[in-house]
């Protein structure tokens, strides 16, 4: 029988091939199916995004979420395969935030690159820029975390994560170095009221640590006992907090006697033990207080106990060394060294003293080799003292006849002997093998007298995340503390005898030792993560490894501080603790066989302004530029590009194209019509030719567009254009800040000048008489923006100046007892600044402050000055023919010198504003031009208002040769007026405003802060950046103009006084200095001196302005605030919230706000305690609601009325210029 044809076997078969194609059939759209969400899954996912990270495990279904994220993951990346990439971006964004919730970092970072490529507001989007600082954050790129996350406060003030990220931006400066801006977000993060990954008094706890890292222990101590008094503190934290202190009064120089301070140390110990008796860091320091008084016995069983509680320590191995070499017993300090560098191979401390027991074996040989490998070591304080010893031990066996050593016996095996023992071998593994090794040490525990210890300082700690706090794991909470030798490790250290450390200041020992990879038991995955900082060579890369994110092993460390740490996990939720010793993982290291490594390339994000946008260009001879580019990934590694299908798009550079050369560093005001923005073909290509995939994404939040009204419209529309959003269904909320672009710094200008211009002449001007000092063309020519300075020289001489009445003696008969600030210093070379052993060069400029009077500084000023005298005579004595170029006061200043230098000490910010005091003096200075006046009505700081010490007062300096002024702009961008009354000289180092960013980047890169830091650059580093420098020397009667943003620093040469105070000239090009650096201040939370908002309305009241564009910028800056005031105040009233009339007194100082330090404007929030006690501490409207979300302890008063405002912008107009009126 046929069947069409076919046979029926035939026909069986093709009919059983059909079922089976057809259940395949089913099977796909069953998978296509399963992966397609509902209307109830999308409505989930769009509340998901970064601002979840962390917290996902809080929530009841957090394990549903988890499961609805991948699948969503995978809808995603499906669709976006299927539609070639070509989808909007805000998909990428979302794509991003759902792999940064599940900790796929790679993906996140491929995602948000993707984002980032294609969106050119980007900026707007503060969720993609918190997610992106997450994500820098866990590859420990802290440079471009600390951007994004600045970035996000920026925007977005009142971020519903602003508390983590305050937390974490406190611990990255202080992991820095940047200690004031560390405490000023630690504090900002403890009196944030939201929920937080830390809890208070673990926050707390930071803030005395970082009292202790600072040195300032009689803070920490008193920090910590505040902790201790605290009821229901956790047992943990009440355990470190005791081990704190224990370590503080064994350690530190706190008050009292050695006994007395030893017996509390071991008492805080033996408390803190108590509470956490498996704290094998508790234990060590025990053993170092047994140690101090004698006790060694107890201290061998706290040691033995510490390396029964901990994972191998390499500090403790030493330490039991130590007192093994005390007790006479050779081998077992041999073995108990060996086991120190076999934990740690880069421990100096164990080297050296290791050396020091085979010299005193008369083994030199192995003494010189370990020397040699002390010095190799990143931790070692005192290489200069080593290699001398060295070298006097290679000459002494130089002396010696040959075999003459070979035939004495040897006390100790060698270093490769003593090497391949395998008590070293057997101390890699944790606690078991640990107690297994220790059995090969000797259980002679002999009482005597404890050695000298080796120059201990601190130890503290640093008080950590966890990995679910850090990076979003959703296991039970807990926290670590981390131990950190901020100067010399703890560990005692033998007879110094040999060796003199030339250690001062702090030296961080951080990740030098670890425990090598195989010394884990299998499946034992450490709960803790590593922090790299880069150093001035990884200044633009940093090599990220990732491994897998269960088994990553991450510690703080860094090259430029170097701590030794250990890990005590301290359970909050009272699980079992346990001490973990850290592996050092260094994210950078190229010989990291498992970890495939990225390079994060820094390019510059766009900048942006106070109170708008941009302005194309401003005065002459001025270039603004808009550079929007952002911190990226230039090169991803395979596993990340294969992340998602989106990574084939997303493997090229983060930075968007920049299609315009013609670059702005900060954008000032922007014009109404104009866009800031630069265009982006990739991401408009993509956007016109992308396929519409309905995803049920959420919508990226929505900037408010400007209100439809320009500079030019009354104060009547501007208003009724505000009160008209709410009916358009607009959120107040956008109104209060019309979002620009984060300001960054300027890049470098192109093309870079050639090598032969990087030393320019300086502008100089010649004075014969006062006709000259008046002439127009003089002002002209010191505000020209081409001109960075100008130096006046003869001006005191035209004028007939008395600046006598400046000099010392003057000052001591008319107030000796005015208080001067004095900053001790090193006596550098003025054009280097060595590090204090003077074997390199750094940026750093250390310069300690106090206080005294004129009186007491004019006497040392003048005993400096006959101690010069003496000196030069006796050389003149013992070298007849010294020649005259030598015996110049360039060689008092120490230009042969490299180290050790001699302490001097600077006199600055003596105050001259007090008319009654100081009257002959400021009316000497009325003779002066107009331009250069402390009080002119062509002053913008004039319009102030009110007093600002140092900037329209001022003020006066007292100097011996070597005194340093360090590098810095002025306030605010203003200008400066600096007068040398003499009578000696001046050198002055100088590099035009344009330059700043890079002088910015160079302080980054050496852990500085730029506004906040003191440093002084090293010139070959701006040499080779193409930065050019004007050089030269200020004589007594010469007047030096710093033109607004011009970067410099200062040196003197001889003994002299300098007057100075700040002058703003009424053009469009300092107001727009001034504006941005308000704004730059505003993103480094760095308090700005002069009141840019206060000052706009006065100037808009005081001032006819004539110059169009200076008029555009004010005119939008009140127009900006005017909405904010009365956008805010409408509200608070909305919301029921009594706004009461306070008003302002004339010359009450701008009210800034006492938590975060920015200008607060007419509305004012005061405690209620405050308030009725009438000190008023104000809060901006975001500490406030931070403080009090629904401002019930809040306030609230107003100013001005808005009638008022109103007037004053109406009557602000343009005025016609004097040539048209003419």
């Amino acid at each position: 029988m046929k069947s069409y044809g076919l046979s029926l076997a035939t026909a069986a078969v093709l009919g059983d091939e059909e079922k089976k194609m057809a259940a395949e059939n089913a099977s796909i759209e069953g998978e296509e199916g399963s992966f397609s969400l509902t209307v109830e899954e999308k409505k989930a996912l769009s509340a998901l995004d970064s601002s979840l990270f962390g917290f996902l495990s809080q929530t009841e279904d957090g394990a549903r979420t988890k499961t609805l994220l991948n699948k969503a993951i995978h809808c995603y990346e499906s669709l976006i395969v299927k539609a070639e990439g070509k989808v909007e971006s805000d998909y990428f964004c979302q794509l991003g935030h759902f792999n940064l919730l599940l900790e796929d970092y790679s993906k996140a970072l491929s995602s948000y690159q993707r984002y980032y490529s294609l969106q050119t507001d980007y900026w707007k989007n503060a969720a993609f820029l918190y997610g992106l600082g997450l994500v820098y954050f866990y590859y420990n790129a802290f440079q471009w975390a600390i951007r994004a996350f600045q970035d996000v406060l920026y925007v977005d003030p009142s971020f519903c994560r602003a508390k983590e990220i305050h937390l974490r931006l406190g611990f990255m400066f202080k992991v820095n170095t940047d200690y004031e801006s560390s405490l000023k977000h630690f504090q900002l993060a403890l009196i944030d009221c939201n929920t937080c990954t830390l809890s208070s008094v673990e926050i707390q706890f930071h803030i005395a640590h970082l009292y202790e890292t600072q040195r300032k222990y009689h803070f920490a101590k008193e920090a910590y006992e505040q902790l201790l008094q605290i009821e229901s503190l956790p047992s943990q934290v009440k355990a470190t907090v005791l081990q704190q202190l224990g370590w503080l009064h064994h350690n530190m120089d706190l008050v009292g006697d050695k006994v007395n301070k030893e017996r509390y140390a071991i008492q805080y110990l033996q408390k803190s033990l108590e509470e956490d008796p498996n704290s094998g860091q508790s234990w060590y320091f025990l053993g170092r207080c047994y140690s101090s008084i004698g006790k060694v016995q107890d201290a061998f069983v706290s040691y033995r106990q510490s390396i029964d509680k901990s994972e191998a320590s390499a500090d403790t191995w030493c330490s039991i060394g130590v007192l093994y070499q005390q007790q006479n017993q050779p081998m077992d300090a041999l073995q108990a060294y060996i086991c120190a560098v076999q934990l740690d191979h880069g421990h100096a401390a164990a080297w050296m003293d290791l050396g020091i027991l085979y010299e005193s074996c008369n083994q030199p040989q192995d003494a010189i080799k370990c020397y040699l490998n002390a010095t190799r070591s990143k931790s070692c304080n005192n290489t200069s003292a080593l290699t001398s010893r060295i070298m006097f031990l290679q000459a002494q066996l130089c002396n010696h006849p040959q075999g003459s050593l070979q035939n004495k016996t040897k006390l100790l095996p060698s270093i490769e002997e003593a090497w391949s023992l395998p008590i070293p071998a057997e101390l890699t593994s944790r606690q078991g093998a640990m107690n297994t090794a220790q059995q090969n040490v000797s259980d002679s525990w002999n009482n005597g007298h404890t050695a000298s210890h080796h120059p201990v300082q601190q130890q503290v700690y640093t008080q950590r995340f966890t990995e679910q706090n850090l990076q979003g794991s959703d296991k039970d909470q807990s926290l670590y503390l981390a131990t950190v030798n901020d100067d010399h490790p703890p560990y005692l250290t033998g007879s110094t005898k040999y060796l003199q450390a030339a250690s001062t200041g702090i030296q961080n020992q951080n990740g030098n030792h670890s425990v090598p990879q195989n010394s884990r038991p299998k499946g034992h995955a450490p709960n803790h993560f590593s922090f790299h900082i880069p150093t001035s060579e990884e200044q633009k890369v940093t090599n990220c490894t990732k491994e897998s994110k269960h088994s990553r092993s991450r510690s703080l460390s860094s090259k430029t501080s170097r701590q030794d740490i250990s890990n005590i996990c301290i359970n909050v939720k009272g699980h079992s603790n346990h001490v973990h010793q850290i592996t050092s993982v260094a994210i950078s290291s190229p010989n990291n066989e498992d970890s495939e490594s990225t390079n994060l390339v820094v390019d510059n994000p766009q900048p942006s302004a106070l109170v708008g946008e941009a302005i194309d260009s401003v005065g002459t001879g001025t270039c603004d530029k808009v550079n929007n580019v952002h911190p990226a990934i230039h090169k991803m590694p395979d596993n990340l590009a294969a992340s998602s299908p989106s990574s084939a798009n997303s493997t090229e550079s983060l930075s968007p194209k920049l299609t315009n050369q013609n670059h702005a560093h900060i954008t000032g005001f922007i014009i109404p019509h104009s866009r800031l923005h630069t265009s982006n073909k990739e991401g408009q290509e993509n956007s016109e030719s992308s396929v519409v995939v309905n995803l049920g994404l959420r919508p990226r939040p929505q900037i408010t567009p400007p209100v439809s009204v320009s500079i030019y419209s009354t104060s009547t529309e501007v208003l009724k254009a505000c009160r008209n959003l709410d009916k358009n269904g607009l959120s107040n909320s956008h109104v209060l800040l019309d979002i620009c672009p984060p300001p960054r710094p300027p890049t470098s200008p192109y093309p870079p000048l050639p090598k032969e211009k990087l030393n320019p002449p300086t502008p100089s001007i010649y004075l014969e008489n006062k006709r000259d000092a008046f002439f127009p063309l003089l002002h002209q020519f010191c505000i020209n923006p081409k001109n960075p300075v100008t130096v006046i020289r003869g001006l005191a001489g035209a004028l007939k100046l008395d600046l006598g009445l400046f000099s010392t003696k003057t000052l001591v008969e008319a107030n000796n007892d005015h208080m001067v600030e004095v900053r001790t210093q090193l006596l550098q070379p003025a054009d280097e600044n060595w590090d204090p052993t003077g074997t390199k060069k750094i940026w750093r400029y250390e310069n300690k402050s106090s206080h005294t009077t004129i009186a007491k500084y004019a006497q040392y000023q003048a005993c400096s000055f006959q101690e010069s005298l003496k000196e030069e005579n006796e050389r003149r004595m013992q070298v007849k023919d010294y020649s005259d170029s030598e015996s110049t006061s360039s060689d008092n200043c120490g230009r042969k010198r490299k180290g050790p230098f001699k302490t001097i000490k600077c006199g600055i910010n003596i105050d001259l504003s007090d008319i009654k005091k100081w009257r002959l003096q400021l009316h000497e200075l009325t003779k002066l031009p107009a331009f250069v006046r402390v009080i002119s009505a062509g002053n913008l700081l004039s319009h102030v208002g009110y007093t600002i010490l140092g900037m329209n007062t001022v003020q006066l300096c007292m100097k011996v040769p070597g005194s340093r002024i360090p590098g810095h702009q002025e306030n605010n961008n203003f200008c400066s007026v600096n007068i040398n009354i003499g009578p000696g000289d001046c050198e002055w180092f100088v590099v035009p405003e344009d330059y700043w960013g890079v002088l910015n980047d160079f302080c980054e890169k050496n852990n500085l802060n730029f506004l906040m830091s003191s440093w002084w650059p090293n010139l070959e580093d701006l040499y080779e950046a193409n930065v050019p420098v004007y050089r030269f020397i200020q004589r007594p009667g010469d007047l030096v103009w710093i033109n607004a943003g011009t970067v410099h620093w200062v040196q003197a040469i001889g003994w002299c006084n300098n007057i100075a105070w700040n002058v703003g000239p009424l053009t469009a090009f300092q107001y727009k200095l001034a504006v941005e650096r308000y704004e730059w201040n505003k993103l480094q939370s760095v308090k700005s001196v002069v009141p840019m908002v206060h000052l706009s309305w006065n100037m808009a009241r005081n001032i006819k302005v004539s110059d169009p564009k200076l008029f555009e910028m004010i005119k939008y800056c009140l127009l900006k605030i005017l909405k904010q005031c009365q956008t805010l105040r409408e509200a608070l009233v909305a919301a029921g919230k009594e706004v009461l009339w306070h008003g302002r007194i004339n010359g009450e100082p701008a009210p800034y706000c006492s938590i975060c330090e920015v200008e607060v404007f007419n509305l004012l929030f005061v405690t209620n305690e405050s308030n009725s006690e009438k000190t008023f501490k104000v809060h901006c409207q975001n500490c406030a609601r931070k403080t009090s979300g629904n401002l019930e302890n809040f306030v609230v008063l107003e100013q001005y009325k808005m009638e008022d405002l109103m007037q004053v912008y109406d009557q602000f107009t343009l005025a016609p210029s004097l040539s048209s009126a003419s």
